[in-house]
């Protein structure tokens, strides 16, 4: 909540303008509650989402950190010269996966592009970055942020599987068609299996209908599209996906580990970014698993044909 390009801030919640003062902070919050309370007919959602805005700048040190620290432009992943990795060398000494490729970073220089482009030639920006800005611009501009920040947070979470695993970020799987946007997220290799996992996010709760996802900021039909580039990579490198995984934002899913059983032949999951981690180790009913030799022909297989865009 209040975290996503595409979400509300702490101050849209509570109807007031960052600069507010403290006092008229304080009236704005006392409406919106007695307008949002169950008892008096308000929304229940709406209630919870004031009392939390009110958590984050209802005091003078809370809303300092929240002015100070909620932007969008703290994630971007750091390079690594053996690959780019999901966030800079932790302190400790615990094995990571091995991971290639830029999460995010496509969509990331989209965006740049666009934002840029949107304020209008010549005109400089302080900081592309910048909330006030970020929450100003087309949806379909901040839909690509909000989605950037998506695969880095996948990221980060794969990355710390542990040397079983290997992870492709940001693979090309356009094949003959050669449309630019056709990538694939993440494609994972474990003990469990290989995954083609997407990392989404929609700025609102999704649902899942007769093996699609469903809601109002879902556009096209992601699962579907998401096992089509799956089938793109298995048919370059001649490997067999074990499953496919969408993953959202912990709030827009109604449970944290729906299977939606098999699309075209592939299991599917959606799950919150909290349970992905558990579906990566214990995998996906129906799925097949990969050990011994095997994993080792895989990987070979994928190193040798994944490219990046």
């Amino acid at each position: 909540m209040f975290d996503s390009p595409l979400s509300a801030s702490a101050y849209e919640i509570l109807g007031v303008a960052p600069d507010v003062d403290d006092d008229a902070l304080r009236k704005a919050y006392r409406l919106r509650l007695r307008q949002s309370h169950p008892d008096t007919g308000g929304d229940a959602a709406l209630f919870v989402q004031v009392q939390r805005a009110w958590d984050l700048v209802g005091s003078t040190d809370a809303r300092a950190a929240y002015d100070r620290g909620h932007g969008f432009g703290t994630q971007v992943a750091e390079p690594q010269w053996s690959g780019w990795h999901a966030q800079p060398a932790p302190a400790d000494t615990r094995p990571r996966a091995r991971t290639h490729g830029q999460p995010g970073g496509w969509r990331r220089e989209r965006y740049l592009g666009l934002i840029r482009e949107w304020v209008g030639r010549g005109v400089e920006i302080d900081d592309p970055y910048d909330p006030a800005l970020v929450r100003s611009a087309p949806h379909a501009v901040r839909r690509l942020l909000a989605d950037a920040l998506a695969e880095e947070e996948t990221a980060r979470i794969v990355a710390d599987l542990g040397m079983g695993y290997t992870v492709w970020h940001d693979v090309d799987a356009s094949g003959r068609r050669g449309t630019s946007d056709d990538k694939l997220d993440h494609v994972v290799l474990g003990p469990s299996g290989l995954y083609g996992v997407l990392s989404e996010d929609f700025g609102s709760p999704v649902r899942l209908r007769r093996g699609e996802l469903i809601g109002d900021g879902v556009a096209d039909t992601p699962i579907a599209e998401l096992i089509a580039r799956m089938r793109v990579i298995a048919r370059a490198a001649g490997v067999r996906f074990s499953g496919a995984i969408v993953v959202l934002p912990d709030d827009d899913v109604v449970m944290a580990i729906e299977e939606v059983g098999k699309v075209r032949g592939i299991p599917v999951v959606v799950a919150g970014r909290g349970a992905l981690s558990t579906v990566l180790r214990r995998g996906i009913t129906g799925a097949r698993s990969i050990g011994g030799n095997e994993v080792f022909d895989v990987r070979t297989r994928l190193q040798q044909t994944v490219r990046f865009v």
